[in-house]
């Protein structure tokens, strides 16, 4: 039995070696992640420095070329006073003269061809790799932290305790291991779960969900039967043949979908409170509207590497498509825009004061945001525009 547990102490000690190897190598590419990102956008800021003074340089060679035409054309109209009885005429055709002069410089230089602006430089090569696309995704350190919460927690009791790392010796950890019921747990069940967890990894390798609602019952059941587990993260990786790519994915497709469909509730269910001023709703409507527009352009930027690494894993991806759940997102939208244009209607209609306009400049504006990101109106959308509309040109045109 001491030979036994002698070679487990050592297997345990080279984990954490291992763990902590792979944590300082991670360690090491972030930040030379970080000096590389650095780099392209400080040549990113000193290209758009050269567009813009390349931009200035030409209005105004523009501008010079105006200034000259207009004193050549007076300098020509300069030598000889024309007779009293035809002054009028004399006029007319210098400023008929300056005008064609002008209108000629004006179609040169919109017919001059702009140069090109040179091309961007190259990414560095380490971010064309998935790392870059694993990095703009939000929900992978949500659910990192969501996996290895407990485990971080016992970790970090541990680490404040007082052990150096120098200072893991055999008779240490059998210390720590004697007075530890969490490791013991973790030894028990890698031995006694072991056809559990191969039924699981069986059926993570055999999913193939036919659409994102079935990849949320599917996630949703597999975190039930993983919750049975004292730690998770501790009991599988004593498992070579689980599928943690897979497993994340699956996570991390089913938490997106969760997120968006829930913010798109919150935005189909806003209501307009009489007890809440106008000015305080329409920034509660502006808040909804940024927060969707955020998580749209969040789909849409990680949109193709995301698709990539789902049909790998056999999982749907038809609900990130611009037919999918973004256009109804988009759509939902005009629920916020609806709502704001009423209420400031009835606002105008009953008080004519400067913060009544102040709220109509304020929902024009919304209402065309709203517009252009939807692609347009409803039936209902135009007539709740139309009647904002009428009741504000009205009250302009009594003043």
């Amino acid at each position: 039995m001491p030979m036994e547990e002698d070679e487990e102490l050592a297997m345990e000690i080279h984990a954490l070696k291992r763990e902590l190897e792979i944590s300082l190598q991670k360690s090491i590419f972030l930040e030379k992640e970080n000096q590389e990102l650095k780099q392209e956008l400080a040549r990113f800021k000193s290209h758009i420095h050269s567009l813009k003074a390349h931009n200035n340089d030409r209005k105004s060679i523009l501008w010079k070329k105006f200034h000259n035409s207009m004193d050549v054309a007076g300098n020509d109209s300069t030598p000889q006073s024309p007779p009293a009885t035809d002054k009028w005429e004399t006029t007319r055709t210098q400023k008929q003269s300056n005008w064609a002069v002008v209108k000629e410089n004006q179609r040169m230089a919109a017919a001059a061809p702009t140069p090109a602006p040179p091309p961007p430089p190259p990414l560095p090569t380490k971010l064309l790799g998935g790392s870059k696309a694993v990095r703009r995704v939000p929900e992978v350190l949500e659910l990192y932290r969501l996996v290895t919460k407990r485990d971080a927690q016992k970790e970090n009791k541990a680490a404040n305790g007082g052990f150096p790392a120098v200072a893991f010796t055999k008779n240490m950890i059998g210390e720590i291991e004697n007075r530890s019921a969490y490791l013991s747990a973790i030894k028990s069940e890698v031995e006694t779960h072991g056809e559990f967890v191969n039924r699981l990894i069986r059926e993570v390798e055999a999913a193939a969900p036919r659409d994102i609602a079935e990849v949320e019952r599917f996630v949703k059941w597999l975190d039930g039967e993983l919750a049975s587990l004292v730690d998770e993260r501790a009991v599988l990786k004593h498992f070579p043949r689980w599928p943690e790519g897979k497993a994340d994915a699956l996570r991390e497709a089913a938490f997106s979908y969760k997120d968006l469909k829930s913010l798109e509730g919150e935005v189909c269910s806003f209501r307009e409170n009489p007890k809440e001023e106008t000015n305080a709703m329409l920034k509660r409507a502006q808040a909804l509207q940024d927060r969707l527009e955020q998580s749209v352009s969040n789909v849409e930027r990680t949109r193709e590497f995301n698709c990539k690494k789902y049909n790998k894993f056999q999982i749907p991806c038809q609900w990130m498509l611009d037919s999918g759940l973004p256009a109804q997102m988009k759509l939902s939208s005009l629920r916020l825009v609806k709502e704001c244009m009423r209420r400031i209607t009835k606002e105008k209609q009953l008080n004519e004061t400067p913060q009544t306009e102040n709220l109509f400049l304020q929902g024009v504006r919304f209402a065309y945001r709203v517009h252009q990101y939807a692609g347009g109106f409803d039936s209902e959308a135009i007539v709740a525009f139309e009647g904002m509309k009428q009741v504000g040109l009205q009250l302009n045109q009594r003043k």
